[in-house]
C-alpha cells in the first residue's frame, strides 16, 4: 500500500502491521520514497541466512527418540 509520510507518521503502528502481514508498505515524501519491509524479508533480499546450525537447532526435538547406537555385534557376511 502506498502511504503519505503525515498518515504513516500518524499510523506507523498500522504501516508496520502491514508490512509484517501483507508485504512492503511504500512511504512518499514529496518525491521521494522509501519502502518499510520485514526484517525477514530484507535478509532475503540481502542474501542474508541462518547458519546451519541455527537451521538445524530449530527444527523439532529429538529427546522422544531413542538414538542409542546399537552396540550388537555386526553379523558375518561372505563376500
Amino acid at each position: 500500500m502506498k502511504w503519505k509520510l503525515a498518515e504513516a507518521k500518524n499510523r506507523l503502528s498500522v504501516v508496520v502491521n502491514r508490512a509484517l502481514n501483507e508485504g512492503p508498505q511504500t512511504i512518499t515524501r514529496r518525491n521521494d520514497t522509501v519502502v518499510v519491509i520485514s526484517a525477514e524479508t530484507y535478509a532475503e533480499l540481502t542474501g542474508q541466512r541462518r547458519s546451519f546450525k541455527d537451521f538445524l537447532m530449530s527444527g523439532p526435538s529429538l529427546e522422544r527418540h531413542d538414538l542409542e547406537r546399537d552396540k550388537s555385534p555386526m553379523r558375518d557376511v561372505d563376500l
